[in-house]
């Protein structure tokens, strides 16, 4: 691991230093500067990272603190059921099988034992971010409290933790071409199965992702 001056380890990818609340207030960032919030980061082919190999991760928040993301296609084997079951919530009777199964993602290694809602915005919670018109993240437990009682989102992705990279390191990381990036696509994030997001982010790009050469750049 990268050593800064102080000798101090640097982060791992996607993993920021970890704070109590990951939305806390942040200073202004110079306007000028890269915002890859609302973007995907999709995987090189050629990374071998046992966590984020294969991955498209889902920009929430890019500012002079670092940046905070969410995997988006890497299921565990945890489904909201049994996440209601964890945090002590009664589904209502009626819910939506769909609903109560639908698996979680697990969204990175930062804080992962607390569960994180990717959302279409409408209702007010108490620790939450609008991205874009058509994407929140919330990190408090009265979205899944209004999930369970058959009044959340409309449309919603949970994961167990979040992806979060120290200023100036997924800058690093795209530099080494570690990352392609684009523009974000709500129908990707919240429509899509799982297994069809990689390959669907990518066509964003603009070419066939089965061309891509492993040595390419980022766009």
């Amino acid at each position: 691991m990268k050593k800064t001056k102080a000798g101090h380890a640097l982060p791992a990818p996607g993993r920021r230093p970890e704070s109590d609340d990951p939305l806390a207030p942040v200073a202004a960032r110079d306007s000028a500067a890269l915002n890859l919030a609302n973007h995907f980061l999709i995987a090189m082919p050629s990374m071998q990272d046992p966590v984020f190999g294969g991955t498209v991760v889902y920009v929430c928040e890019h500012n002079e603190n670092g940046v905070l993301g969410v995997v988006i296609n890497k299921p565990t084997d945890m489904t909201m059921q049994v996440l209601f079951e964890r945090i002590d919530l009664e589904p209502a009777s009626d819910l939506a099988p769909a609903i109560v199964d639908e698996p979680i993602m697990f969204g990175g290694p930062v804080q992962d034992d607390r569960g994180f809602v990717l959302h279409t915005p409408g209702a007010r919670y108490s620790s939450s971010l609008t991205v874009t018109d058509d994407v929140a993240f919330t990190t408090s437990i009265d979205v899944l409290e209004a999930v369970a009682r058959g009044n959340g989102p409309e449309r919603m992705l949970v994961s167990i933790g979040y992806s979060g990279w120290s200023p100036g390191q997924l800058e690093d990381e795209i530099s080494r071409n570690g990352w392609l990036t684009v523009g974000a696509d709500a129908h990707i994030l919240f429509e899509l199965p799982v297994e069809e997001r990689y390959f669907a982010a990518m066509k964003l790009l603009g070419f066939d992702p089965l061309m891509l050469a492993s040595e390419a750049g980022h766009a």
